[in-house]
């Protein structure tokens, strides 16, 4: 491509060249319609499709970017691909690498904060979304037109993911840059991803203040005992109230580690803090609902007395993790949610109804056997709100399809893998992923329970 300009699918024009990674390259872009300034960053396929690792983490990249909208994040705005190239089109941030103001010395207590507390609030959403980046560092940290925060570069992050008794699992993987990674990173034996950011944020905010690393040593051994230890000195222009919460971040167990919520009650922290909009609703959940409701009925048509019934190619694709035909850019967590059950639309709406009142959500019912659940409390990101929708697929068999509509990621997984699952039991016939097989003694011997 060089320097020359060129048109992309309509939309976009090339320009300068800004930098390259190890299979991408990066150009600044325009779109032709609104003006808007944009990066562009172009993978070739040949480069990447014969290292599956990387196709994995190019997929990866796009799924989490896609679920992390924030005020301080980079943002993913569309993703195109040729036969021989992908484009990540991207938020184009113009002030450089916070690095680059660090390396001209240390920052003053009050802008070190404001970072940070950006910092925070971003990773806080990521963590709430169920994305861990594993690679905070200034380098990875933007500055915008208004000199704010923007985290970048999600290629090394990982997404949670729960064992089959619900629990998170740990995470194996050794990545990030040496500096900055925690203690138990170093030990192998698995880590909590959200804590290890938290570790990584307690580094980038020594470096704010002091200019320099906390653990630095020519001899990658001696950083790593130094790390392993959480052995470091505050520099003597450190305030106290600066030191009391890095020695709460930099804390060599992860579980004696200050969690986020702790970090947003300590008053250093709190001194000019202000959450973005990210977590405003403009709307109400059911008045959302509602319009969806009355688009949906405008342009599927289902009978008034019976769900709407499903084809076969549509189970498949929807209950077959071997026939996943989903869009590869999907939060499949929030989407990919099924059982089947013998029971009638009727019993296994009323036992959903039933289930979410139990657990104090309120409840909101369509006559297109669409039923939404509300939270009882506000989380992280709003209330949670989640949908089930039920569809024929046979005369005695339904397919019942749960998402979440608004919300905080974990919490629907906690609510739909420890509350509804259990609950649900005796009009569940087979869960999504589950072994159908191992299914055939309930399917004789049990009866779907009468409401």
């Amino acid at each position: 491509m060089g320097e020359d300009r060129k048109i992309l699918f309509g939309k976009y024009e090339t320009g300068k060249f800004l930098g390259k990674g190890t299979f991408a390259k990066v150009y600044h872009g325009r779109h032709l319609a609104t003006n808007e300034c944009v990066a562009i960053k172009v993978i070739k396929k040949d480069e990447v499709i014969k290292d599956e690792k990387m196709m994995e983490q190019i997929k990866r990249e796009i799924s989490v970017m896609r679920l992390v909208r924030h005020p301080n994040i980079v943002e993913l705005k569309e993703v195109m691909a040729t036969k021989s190239k992908i484009f990540f089109v991207m938020e184009y941030v113009r002030g450089g690498e916070l690095f680059a103001k660090v390396a001209r010395g240390r920052l003053k207590e009050d802008a070190a904060r404001k970072y940070f507390q950006q910092l925070i609030s971003a990773v806080d959403f990521c963590h709430s979304r169920g994305v861990y980046h594993r690679d905070l560092k200034p380098e990875n940290l933007l500055l915008d037109d208004n000199d704010d925060l923007k985290i970048s570069d999600f290629g090394l992050s990982a997404l949670h993911e729960h064992s089959s008794n619900g629990a998170g699992v740990l995470l194996h993987t050794q990545c990030g840059t040496p500096a900055y990674i925690p203690p138990e990173i170093l030990r192998t034996k698995g880590y909590d991803g959200a804590k290890a950011d938290i570790w990584s944020c307690g580094v980038v905010l020594y470096v704010l203040l002091a200019g320099f690393l906390p653990f630095q040593e020519e001899n990658l051994t001696a950083m790593y005992r130094k790390i392993y230890r959480a052995e470091y000195e505050f520099p003597p222009w450190f305030s106290s109230e600066s030191k009391r919460l890095i020695s709460k971040l930099l804390v060599a167990d992860p579980a004696k580690r200050l969690s986020i919520p702790g970090i947003m009650r300590v008053s250093w922290f709190k001194k000019g803090f202000r959450r973005p909009n990210a977590f405003s609703m403009q709307e109400s959940i059911f008045e959302k609902f509602d319009e969806e409701e009355k688009f949906m009925h405008e342009t599927i048509k289902k009978s008034p007395s019976s769900p709407a019934f499903l084809n076969a190619f549509q189970l498949i694709s929807s209950m077959s993790t071997g026939f996943d035909l989903s869009n590869m850019f999907e939060d499949r967590r929030n989407a990919g949610s099924t059982f089947t059950s013998r029971c009638s639309a009727k019993v296994i709406m009323g036992k959903i109804e039933m289930v979410g009142k139990k657990f104090g959500f309120k409840v909101a019912r369509t006559k297109n056997f669409k039923i939404r659940l509300v939270g009882p409390t506000e989380g992280r990101k709003g209330w949670l709100s989640v949908t089930a929708e039920v569809f024929k697929v046979a005369p005695e068999l339904s397919v019942v399809e749960f998402s979440k509509f608004s919300g905080d990621t974990l919490e629907y997984i906690k609510f739909r893998e420890e509350d509804m699952r259990p609950a649900l039991k005796d009009v569940i016939w087979t869960w999504q992923g589950d072994n159908v097989f191992n299914c055939d003694d309930r399917i004789d011997g049990e009866e779907c329970s009468k409401q």
